[in-house]
């Protein structure tokens, strides 16, 4: 299932474009069709009043919002008359219903329901249904550790659904190493072939010392729960989407703390974010779209490589702190479907760089701000291949505030040269000065 909700960043293009007068983006995104012309959510739009602007930017949230997650993923609701309970012990289990069977210490859920899960295992918990099957784990303060394998794996099911039990904590661990039981490389401690959704307001640990946290080959949505993840690679893994509306996250990863990427879709490897609160530290990125990276809100505090990467990132709103070593926020093309570019209508980020080759904001393309409040602290604040456009919103470099994007490579002196520093000074329409 491919959700629509990936709409919003194109809009939001197409929006922006008519202002910068560039036409390579809207070539690129021509093929999206009608969608590209329903709306645009920039906050400052051709002949439509701020009134309109942010009339136009709501009803565009909303929709993405409404695409990205369904009533079922925003409920943690489940009927315990109809649910099977399965109770883990040890190096085995037992059930009270049917669509379960069991072998030694793997657990096989083979048909759609609810299932509510409690105890310990140092196994597995294996779902195999049919392809049209709905299937809802509660985890109701369970331990799963799989020595070498998946503590949960879902081989076949139309989505399933992880609900966190009110108040309780679950702790999934892998033992540091993979022996693959079919044809599907396993190399998380959660690993899907088809879609995942977590929700429900309890916690879930995870620790895999020698992959990935979550790995999902569809999409893999979050709506509730706090979730504590240390993984060798990335904390959470998605193949076509990633779509968080809520939670509580801390990820400490030595890969990239929440990353999407298709290898044989560039239009998908898309991440959405809505809400949340986010403590991130990682060795490379803190959030990876390899297509489009989308922010509708969420607190993030972030210590990373490089802290927001994509090919197309759109910032509408939240708060937003960077500690990074490389770039802060980097518009690099990942992706062959979308024209690098940032895109900044709302939010508060403050970006702090390290010393050296490294930038606050970087685009390979485009540079688009039309609100928010921007705070950057480094050598280099601004760096963009393309064209700049500063439509509205504040910018402070090296703590002083700054009336264009500058635009600098390294060692540029920040606010102090005026939006004129580096080589090759400021490109682009109007310098990226802001426009009247």
């Amino acid at each position: 299932m491919k959700r629509k909700y990936t709409k919003l960043l194109p809009l939001a293009l197409s929006a922006a474009m008519v202002f910068t007068g560039c036409t390579t983006q809207q070539a690129e995104t021509s093929s999206l069709g009608e969608a590209a012309s329903t709306a645009a959510i920039s906050q400052t739009v051709g002949s439509l009043d701020a009134m309109e602007a942010a009339a136009q930017a709501a009803n565009a949230e909303s929709d993405a919002y409404s695409d990205a997650f369904s009533k079922r993923d925003l409920s943690d609701e489940y009927d315990e008359a109809e649910a099977v309970t399965i109770v883990l012990n040890g190096t085995s289990a037992s059930c009270d219903g049917a669509g379960v069977t069991i072998s030694g210490s793997t657990v096989t859920i083979t048909a759609a329901g609810t299932y509510v899960l409690s105890g310990s295992l140092n196994g597995s918990i294996v779902v195999d249904a049919a392809k049209e099957d709905k299937v809802q784990l509660v985890l109701d303060g369970v331990t799963i550790n799989a020595e070498t394998f998946a503590a949960i794996y879902v081989a076949q099911a139309d989505k399933v659904f992880v609900t966190l039990a009110d108040g309780t904590v679950n702790s999934l661990s892998n033992g540091g190493a993979f022996v693959q039981l079919d044809e599907n490389d396993v190399d998380a401690v959660i690993y899907a072939k088809d879609d995942i959704t977590f929700n429900g307001t309890g916690t879930l640990q995870i620790s895999s010392p020698a992959g990935h946290g979550v790995s999902g080959k569809d999409e893999v949505t979050v709506t509730g729960g706090t979730y504590e993840i240390a993984a060798a690679n990335c904390a959470i893994r998605a193949r076509d989407s990633l779509a968080i509306a809520d939670g509580t996250f801390t990820l400490v990863a030595g890969n990239d703390g929440l990353h999407a990427e298709n290898g044989d879709d560039d239009t998908l490897g898309n991440v959405y974010i809505a809400g949340g609160s986010f403590a991130i530290q990682v060795s490379d990125d803190a959030v990876h779209a390899n297509a489009l990276l989308t922010l509708d809100g969420g607190s993030f505090d972030i210590a990373a490589a490089e802290g927001l990467e994509a090919t197309y990132i759109q910032i509408n709103d939240g708060t937003i702190n960077i500690s990074a070593s490389d770039d802060g926020v980097n518009a690099a093309r990942k992706s062959s479907a979308y024209a690098p570019t940032v895109e900044i209508n709302g939010g508060t980020i403050t970006i702090s760089m390290g010393a050296g080759d490294t930038d606050g904001v970087d685009s390979n393309g485009d540079i688009i701000i039309n609100g928010g409040v921007i705070d950057v602290t480094g050598q280099s604040a601004f760096d963009y291949d393309g064209t700049a456009a500063y439509n509205g919103g504040t910018l402070i470099v090296n703590g002083q505030q700054v009336s264009s994007i500058p635009n600098q490579m390294m060692g540029g002196q920040g606010g102090m040269m005026g939006g004129q520093g580096g080589f090759g000074g400021n490109r682009g329409f109007g310098k990226g000065e802001p426009r009247g």
